[in-house]
């Protein structure tokens, strides 16, 4: 007899003829052997596998018993994961370097061995094969029922994302908390907002890339507010291996996005004497993240700032900022616009605009002026009156010349 690969694991073939059959049986897997030829007892020699299933947490280490009596051929004694083709060489008496290690070292009965620091990839059906030398190479003679191997596994750590982009007040947000390798599947998500329970989805529990362990994906869905700045949520996970709960928190600011408002004054306000100097001042409050850019434009055009200030937080957790700008009220700027650009967050700019209007020349700025040549005041000048009084006496003396005459 001889396997069908190396190690006796995959297709077992009987070339003889097994007792009361007239005909050479089909090829067999291990787990059909001929009887006489691969049966459990042969000779009188025993292999006893009595672990049905066996459950170990990760990290600790793991027992498998086996052990022999009678007679045995000559051949090693194997431990193997899985059967058939896709099996694995767990324990190999004449590889030192396989995962499993004797517990009795040197013993001809006892084949225990153990695995250390266990993890889920290693949960499987594990076989104790007693092989026999031959021309071919060494074939399987009798193989253990099998062990079920389960592996408790602690979920990983919780993992809590919120939405790739902020979002504002009363939007609705959705949060997703993930953890895995976990074994068994039984695995409790509780979340909850500023220490307040708060209803959730049925996690959706999925098998593992080896099937050994579970993956978990919870997610919940509520809607912003303003006063969320300060505020989380937290996801609790519970499982069998656990004595307390996993805890992740996620700061509800990490998705949040509160708008400014916008309002710019003017000091003094319009209208205003030729040559005052103006403040305008943009008032940017209760905004949330602090990133944002103010500008000030003069008809579209941009200007410098002198003054420039910080973001300042508020009590609430928002922020407030003030940006001034200074200008001189000259003839040729009544009219002009004054904007406030205000970009907050990446997000589109926002305009706040004031007119400044430049009061016309006053009435006594009209007649001084009109009375003063070259810083002279003509109303005080002598020759100015002897003028006035030379005019009046002529144009006297011509009325009374003009009467007289009509009068002869």
């Amino acid at each position: 007899m001889s396997p069908a690969v190396g190690s006796g694991l995959g297709v077992w073939r009987c070339p003889v003829l097994c007792p009361g059959s007239r005909a050479p049986r089909q090829p067999q897997t291990l787990l059909s052997l001929c009887p006489g030829a691969g049966a459990q007892v042969s000779r009188g020699f025993k292999l006893q596998q009595p672990q049905d299933k066996v459950s170990v947490a990760a990290g600790e280490t793991l027992t498998l018993t086996c052990t022999t009596s009678g007679n045995a051929p000559a051949g090693p004694v194997k431990w193997l994961k899985g059967w058939g083709s896709g099996n694995q060489t767990i324990y190999d008496q004449t590889n030192p370097l396989t995962h499993g290690m004797r517990a009795v070292n040197g013993s001809i009965t006892d084949f225990t061995i153990r695995i250390r620091d266990v993890q889920p990839k290693d949960a499987g059906t594990y076989y104790c094969v007693k092989f026999r030398k031959s021309v071919g190479g060494d074939e399987v003679y009798q193989h253990g029922k099998g062990t079920e191997v389960s592996v408790r596994a602690k979920p990983t750590p919780p993992v809590v994302s919120g939405p790739e982009d902020r979002a504002g007040p009363g939007q609705l947000v959705a949060f997703t908390c993930t953890a895995g390798g976990f074994f068994p599947e039984d695995i409790g998500v509780k979340w909850l907002k500023d220490g307040v329970p708060i209803s959730a989805q049925q996690p959706t529990i999925t098998p593992g890339q080896m099937k050994s362990s579970y993956n978990m994906v919870s997610t919940v869905t509520m809607p912003l507010g303003v006063d969320d700045v300060r505020s989380q949520v937290v996801c609790e996970v519970r499982h069998p291996t656990l004595t307390a709960p996993l805890r992740e928190t996620y700061q509800l600011r990490q998705a949040l996005r509160v708008s400014p408002s916008i309002q710019v004054d003017a000091d003094p306000p319009s209208p205003v004497g030729v040559n005052k100097t103006v403040k305008f001042t943009c008032h940017v409050k209760g905004f949330y993240p602090r990133d944002v850019a103010i500008t000030w434009l003069e008809n579209g055009m941009e200007m410098n700032m002198e003054y420039i200030s910080q973001p300042v937080e508020t009590p609430q957790g928002l922020f407030k900022l003030t940006r001034l700008v200074e200008v001189k009220a000259m003839k040729e700027r009544n009219g002009s616009m004054f904007t406030c650009r205000v970009v907050h967050d990446a997000q589109e700019p926002v305009d706040r605009t004031a007119i400044l209007w430049i009061t016309a020349t006053s009435k006594s700025e009209t007649t001084d002026s009109s009375q003063t040549v070259n810083g002279w005041n003509l109303l005080s000048s002598p020759g100015l009156w002897l003028g006035i009084l030379l005019e009046k006496g002529l144009l006297g003396g011509l009325l009374l010349f003009l009467f007289k005459r009509v009068m002869a």
